[in-house]
């Protein structure tokens, strides 16, 4: 079983709104997920990210891979917390 951390669509249509889940490769884009680590709202300006940071490390530490841009919104969150402190 291979665990990934990806977004999984809520919202209305063309309202997008997503969560960032740890799910098994194989199921659906919206359906059966293991844990909820995030948020990822691209409507507000800035684009909103939030992180359970401890909960996102204990994952990856498991072995889950994050999708190409689920890896993006943690890179650039990483990044703007280091130039804010």
């Amino acid at each position: 079983m291979g665990v990934r951390i990806r977004l999984a669509r809520h919202g209305a249509k063309k309202r997008p709104f997503y969560r960032i889940v740890v799910a098994d490769q194989e199921c659906r884009r919206d359906g059966r997920f293991l844990e909820i680590v995030g948020t990822y709202n691209p409507l507000t300006e800035p684009h909103t990210v939030n992180f359970k940071q401890d909960r996102l490390e204990y994952w990856i530490g498991q072995g889950a891979i994050p999708t190409n841009t689920v890896k993006s919104l943690i890179k650039r969150e990483r990044s703007s917390d280091t130039t804010i402190a």
